[in-house]
């Protein structure tokens, strides 16, 4: 079994012993200055933006299938995934393990920490740019449950043994402004209706190198917006990133029914017919 969150000894060690593909979301510019040896830059895990019609999941299952081959997987390598620093990507490694995962992709993990905790340990880094043997990716459409589409998550806002489970930043969730990239970035503002909150960056212990809180203590942050390991969870954010974080961590804590609405607020807020839900949640 391929176990999703490596730390840099135990990416060294199956670096060393097995075949890896280390693959480097950060922007072209981060990759250049130093990255871990034989890493290949795909900063498009993070910046492609999907629609969750049959169309836009088309367009993304043949984008990253081709990236992906071109990358060098065949599905004989171990698929690592990194960004800088866990709270600082907004979760972009873990959307690389999550699109990897939809595809089917059958050994994928995570360096916990990232380039961060990469450097702290001491290890290799370079400014030497590999290029990877492009393969065919062997895409599997068996794992199109982990994502959810509008239509799903508009049934999900009435039914109560759903939680949607919104993970944006607190403007975004109060609805002064409609993502990461600008107050007005998107047509409207707010979330979806009935949904719970709990910040993704809450999951992570702060530091020098944030990582991942304990089983334990995500268990007990999720216990207050009243999410339990028995809780189907649907999550979102603006793109999918921060979701895929948070999914990475819940699933770790044992929260094994959490999917991921991966066209987010970027898609729910330009459909006009979709409902939304603006203002404070509470009376105050």
């Amino acid at each position: 079994m391929t176990t999703v969150l490596l730390d840099p000894q135990e990416l060294q060690h199956q670096m060393d012993s097995e075949k890896v593909v280390l693959i480097d979301t950060r922007n072209p510019e981060q990759f250049a200055a130093g990255h871990i040896p034989g890493a290949v830059n795909i900063h498009d895990i993070f910046t492609f933006l999907a629609a969750s019609t049959p169309e836009g999941i088309a367009e993304l299952k043949e984008k990253f299938a081709s990236v992906f081959g071109q990358a060098g997987l065949s599905g004989a390598e171990t698929a690592v995934v990194y960004e800088d620093s866990m709270n600082s990507g907004f979760g972009q490694s873990c959307r690389g393990y999550f699109l990897l995962c939809y595809l089917g992709y059958p050994k994928v993990s995570i360096l916990h920490g990232g380039f961060k905790a990469w450097q702290a340990a001491g290890l290799a880094e370079t400014t030497e740019v590999s290029t990877p043997v492009a393969v065919e990716f062997p895409l599997d459409h068996s794992a199109d449950e982990l994502m959810v589409n509008k239509e799903d998550v508009l049934k999900a806002i009435d039914n109560e043994g759903i939680v949607l489970l919104d993970v944006r930043d607190v403007d975004e969730w109060v609805g002064t402004s409609s993502s990461p990239y600008g107050r007005d970035y998107s047509s409207r503002k707010g979330r979806l209706p009935g949904a719970r909150w709990l910040e993704w960056y809450r999951l992570m212990k702060p530091g020098a190198v944030p990582m991942f809180k304990s089983a334990e203590e995500v268990l007990a942050d999720c216990a207050s917006v009243g999410i339990n390991k028995q809780s189907n969870v649907y999550l979102y954010c603006f793109k999918g990133a921060r979701a895929s974080n948070t999914l990475v961590a819940l699933k770790a804590a044992g929260i094994e029914n959490v999917k991921l609405y991966f066209g987010s607020w970027n898609e729910w807020a330009e459909d006009d017919a979709l409902p939304i839900e603006t203002g404070l949640p509470y009376a105050c």
